[in-house]
């Protein structure tokens, strides 16, 4: 009788331990086909969770360093993609314009293609860093969960204030469109 109770209870433990895991769950779409992200995006107002992330000449960088500034976190899943290309090339040039602002391009791309990519493409506004080797997609629900693209980011804007609280986000609802780049800006400039 005990061994039925224990194993029920074990069960019963697995059921909700997975439950509770397809709860932090979110779905976007890729081409139109549903796929799910590992948790959801950091609520607005609130702290943005410290991250450490790897540069193209593989020195870690971590939130606290750009402290005080406006920080626009670009997440994609690769920028040998078309429209992950678009996102770093169209948020170089508004990096340029904004005063107090840096613009970090997070994708699970090795430093060595996103080195590649800047030198070919004349990239230099823009921090491009690596989560080949961190936690970022869990701690800021981008990490994709299933599809042929399982374990990449998916395409989301965070903006963070010089306090360090999150005043915008957008999960993009379909990977294979460009975020809100307008929107994006408008939140730094606050408008």
């Amino acid at each position: 009788m005990i061994k039925k109770i224990v194993l029920a209870t074990f069960l019963f433990g697995i059921s909700l331990s997975a439950f509770a895991q397809k709860m932090k769950e979110s779905t976007v779409l890729m081409g139109g086909n549903p796929i799910h992200i590992v948790g959801t995006l950091p609520k607005m107002d609130t702290k943005a969770p410290d991250f450490s992330l790897t540069d193209n000449k593989m020195q870690q960088q971590s939130l606290a360093d750009f402290k005080g500034k406006y920080v626009l976190l670009n997440i994609f899943p690769s920028v040998d993609t078309g429209v992950c290309s678009a996102s770093v090339r169209h948020f170089n040039e508004d990096a340029a314009k904004l005063p107090n602002t840096v613009v970090l391009c997070i994708s699970k791309d090795l430093p060595f293609a996103l080195k590649r990519f800047c030198g070919a493409e004349g990239i230099k506004n823009v921090t491009m860093l690596s989560d080949f080797r961190s936690d970022f997609g869990e701690k800021y629900g981008v990490k994709i969960a299933d599809s042929a693209m399982k374990g990449l980011l998916s395409r989301a804007v965070v903006i963070i204030n010089p306090e360090g609280k999150i005043i915008y986000e957008e999960q993009v609802s379909d990977i294979a469109h460009e975020p809100n780049y307008e929107a994006a800006i408008a939140a730094i400039n606050g408008k």
